[in-house]
């Protein structure tokens, strides 16, 4: 099927918008960048994964922490900050795979680094992936189509 942003334009400008909303505070375009490879990984959106990647590289990342996202725990390559953004990542794109969706370790390791405007920044971008994430998946968007 087409995809459903260009079968109703308005909810195009309104992820777009999303995505604007988000860039409105501190939090580094890096970080963005950062969410948006790891929850496409996750919810194994192709497109996604492949567009993310491209855009930390043309954005100057060193292929060592691009490769890595998918290993950030283990890998030396992420600050404290985007470890926590990750973490917080993983369990709002991961909501119902455990009784407690955001444990507080992970919601309290990011409320001690990013303040509420961040952080709502951050769950706006995290949430704005995901909707991107589910329609690729679900037409099986593939890769250097859109």
């Amino acid at each position: 099927m087409s995809h459903p942003v260009q079968v109703h334009p308005d909810a195009m400008k309104a992820l777009y918008a999303l995505s604007t909303a988000t860039k409105d505070s501190t939090v580094p375009a890096t970080t963005h960048h950062l969410i948006h490879l790891r929850a496409s990984q996750i919810n194994g959106c192709s497109v996604c994964v492949d567009m993310h990647a491209r855009e930390m590289k043309e954005a100057g990342e060193k292929d060592e922490r691009i490769w890595a996202v998918g290993a950030w725990r283990e890998s030396p390559y992420f600050t404290d900050a985007e470890r926590a953004a990750l973490a917080l990542t993983e369990s709002v794109t991961r909501l119902a795979d455990r009784p407690d969706p955001v444990p507080d370790d992970v919601w309290d390791a990011a409320a001690d680094i990013y303040d509420e405007k961040e952080l709502s920044s951050l769950l706006l971008s995290i949430a704005g992936i995901n909707v991107w994430n589910r329609l690729n998946a679900a037409i099986r968007q593939p890769v250097g189509t859109f």
